[in-house]
C-alpha cells in the first residue's frame, strides 16, 4: 500500500496539479474567445525557460523565481494577442486556431534560438525524500502541490470577489448581453491572458521542477492538458481542476503492477490522456461540468 501512494498516488497528484492550471488557462481562453488555443503547451515551457534564465542569473531554487516567470509570460500572452490574435477577433474561428498554430511554431523556435535545444534542469544532484511514518515526500512535491493549492483557491477568490472577475464570468456566460450591460470586452480579454499566462507559466515551472526542461515540454503537455479541459467541460474552469486531477491520477495508477506486472507500459501512459478525451467527446461532448461544445 505504501508503494502505491509514494511511487503511484503522489506521483499522480503532483501531475494532476500541473494538468490543473494548464487547464485551467485552456478553459479560460476558451470561455472568452471561443478558441481552442494550440499554443497554450509551448507559452507554458517559455514561463518554464523565463524561470531558468532567473535561476542561472540570480542563483537559488526555481520557486523564487515563480512570481517573476508568471509576470513575463503574461507579458508575452498579452504580446502575442495584441499582435497575432487581435486582428483575426471578427473573422472566423478557424482562422484564429490556425494563427495559435503558427504562434506555438514560432514560440518553440524562440526557444530553441535563445535557450538552446538541449534539456536542461533548475537543480543538479539527487534530492533525499523526507520519509514521514513510511511515506516519501519530497520537498519538490509538497511545494508544486502546495502551491497549486494556492493559485487555484486565488483564481477562485478573483473570480469571485472582483469586478473584473465576475466581468470575465458575465463574457463567458453570454459575451453579446455582457457588452450590451457595459461590459468592456478588450479589458476582460486582457484580464484573460494575464490570469491565464500566469497559471500557464506556474504549470510551466512545476514541471520543470518535477522533471528538465526542454523546448518540446509544451508541446508534450498539450493533449492531456485538453483532455482535462475536455473532460472538466471545455470552457469551466472548475471543471478544468476536476479534469486535471483525473487525468494525472489515471496515467500515474494505469502503470501500477497490480497483478505483478504494470497495467500499461510507462512507456504509453499518455495514451491514457487521449482515450478519455475521445470517450468523454463521444459520450458527453459537455464534459463532466457541462461546458461548451468545440
Amino acid at each position: 500500500m505504501l508503494d502505491l501512494i509514494n511511487f503511484y498516488l503522489i506521483p499522480g497528484l503532483v501531475v494532476g496539479a500541473i494538468y490543473t492550471l494548464g487547464a485551467i488557462g485552456i478553459s479560460l481562453i476558451f470561455s472568452i474567445l471561443r478558441v481552442a488555443h494550440l499554443a497554450h503547451g509551448d507559452l507554458m515551457a517559455i514561463g518554464a525557460y523565463f524561470a531558468l534564465s532567473w535561476v542561472h542569473l540570480l542563483g537559488g531554487p526555481a520557486y523564487l523565481a515563480l512570481p517573476a516567470a508568471m509576470a513575463l509570460t503574461a507579458l508575452v500572452a498579452i504580446g502575442v494577442d495584441r499582435t497575432c490574435y487581435r486582428p483575426l477577433r471578427r473573422r472566423r474561428t478557424v482562422m484564429v486556431i490556425i494563427a495559435s498554430f503558427g504562434v506555438a511554431l514560432m514560440l518553440r523556435a524562440a526557444l530553441m534560438l535563445i535557450w538552446g535545444p538541449d534539456t536542461q534542469v533548475y537543480q543538479s544532484g539527487i534530492q533525499r525524500p523526507m520519509v514521514v511514518a513510511g511515506l516519501r515526500l519530497q520537498e519538490k512535491h509538497l511545494f508544486i502541490l502546495g502551491a497549486a493549492i494556492v493559485l487555484v483557491v486565488l483564481l477562485h477568490l478573483f473570480l469571485t470577489r472582483t469586478i473584473t472577475g465576475k466581468a470575465m464570468r458575465a463574457v463567458s456566460d453570454d459575451p453579446d448581453l455582457a457588452r450590451v450591460c457595459g461590459v468592456r470586452t478588450e479589458r476582460v480579454i486582457l484580464a484573460m491572458w494575464i490570469t491565464a499566462g500566469s497559471l500557464c507559466a506556474a504549470a510551466g515551472v512545476f514541471l520543470g521542477v518535477d522533471t528538465q526542461l526542454s523546448p518540446l515540454m509544451g508541446f508534450n503537455m498539450l493533449l492531456p492538458m485538453f483532455a482535462a479541459a475536455i473532460l472538466g467541460g471545455i470552457g469551466k474552469p472548475y471543471g478544468a481542476i476536476v479534469g486535471g486531477m483525473v487525468i494525472g491520477l489515471a496515467e500515474e495508477l494505469s502503470t501500477y503492477p497490480l497483478f505483478g506486472e504494470p497495467l500499461i507500459e510507462p512507456t504509453y501512459k499518455s495514451a491514457i490522456a487521449f482515450t478519455i478525451m475521445v470517450l468523454m467527446l463521444l459520450w458527453r461532448p459537455t464534459g463532466l461540468f457541462r461546458g461548451k461544445v468545440l
